[in-house]
């Protein structure tokens, strides 16, 4: 099944957002640079939580291929402000609390959970080269070993780029 709304070899859809600090990132901010963007549903959960610090714990690694790394979720600026603090997070929060880009890239789904169903994020994680171009997806994440699968698809597809 197929979740998201763009695939390998499309061009990523612009996207401005708020960061924990309040300012407003813009998609065109990481052109030159890979880019890890990754959906998840809230803050503070433990597969959201391990999944941030994750990436955060691996974030250097994925600099030395001129990557960054920018988590979306639901959650406001102050919730993200949190638990970044909380759980010293070194990857970038974007704040979605009106679904917007969520719902533009095709990750704000109605899901079924213990057979109630919910609208909610699902777990899904874009890598972009830096002209903006998806290079992979993954979706409906599982956390355990994401951070690393990630990370390998990365040193593989900047290795091949001419």
């Amino acid at each position: 099944m197929r979740y998201l709304n763009f695939g390998i070899g499309d061009k990523i859809p612009e996207f401005s957002l708020k960061d924990v600090d309040g300012n407003q990132i813009n998609s065109k901010d990481f052109i030159g640079k890979w880019l890890v963007l990754y959906f998840y549903p809230r803050d503070n959960t433990p597969g959201c939580t391990k999944e941030a610090v994750g990436f955060s714990n691996y974030l250097e690694d994925f600099k030395k291929y001129n990557c960054q790394i920018v988590g979306v979720s639901p959650d406001t600026v102050e919730k993200h402000a949190k638990f970044k603090e909380k759980h010293n997070l070194k990857v970038i929060l974007l704040s979605d609390p009106e679904h917007s880009i969520l719902e533009k890239f095709g990750v704000w789904q109605l899901k079924k959970n213990y057979g109630k169903e919910n609208w909610g994020v699902v777990r899904s994680t874009i890598l972009m080269d830096p002209n903006g171009i998806i290079k992979k997806v993954w979706e409906n994440v599982r956390v355990k070993d994401h951070v690393l699968e990630v990370l390998e698809s990365l040193k593989e597809l900047s290795n091949n780029r001419e």
